[in-house]
């Protein structure tokens, strides 16, 4: 693992959270893109090297919007740049942890993504990056 890539943030009302974290990061956000395969739409901030996604439901059926019945509002993941996330994948399946998906997928910011599940993460979703080349 490189580094922390981003914090995810769930949100009922992206706009809203938009408002508020640029009055609270004094920046604007650099991006907002659907990834209609996780019914989500994300916001991206960054503050030197550190990115912070919001991310509001699309549809009742998507993680977001049960994370958000269930927990309400509030951190959802933290996401750690990889090298090679199939290698990294392997790595932490050997390991022992569970994974929420068996290959990578497209995310957002032009990412492949996996998921670690949170019982093997400490109650933690953590989400594995790597830049699409």
């Amino acid at each position: 693992m490189k580094n922390v890539e981003h914090i995810g943030i769930a949100v009922s009302d992206l706009s809203a959270a938009e408002k508020l974290y640029s009055a609270l990061l004094n920046t604007i956000p650099y991006k907002r893109e659907a990834v209609e395969s996780e019914q989500v739409t994300t916001s991206f901030f960054k503050i030197n090297q550190t990115k912070i996604e919001l991310l509001e439901a699309t549809g009742p059926d998507s993680a977001i919007a049960r994370f958000i019945e269930k927990k309400g509002e509030g951190i959802h993941h933290i996401a750690f740049e990889v090298e090679d996330i199939v290698a990294e994948m392997e790595r932490l399946r050997n390991a022992g942890f569970t994974l929420l998906n068996e290959t990578p997928k497209r995310g957002a910011d032009n990412k492949l993504v996996c998921f670690v599940h949170p019982k093997s993460a400490n109650g933690v979703l953590v989400e594995l990056c790597q830049e699409i080349r």
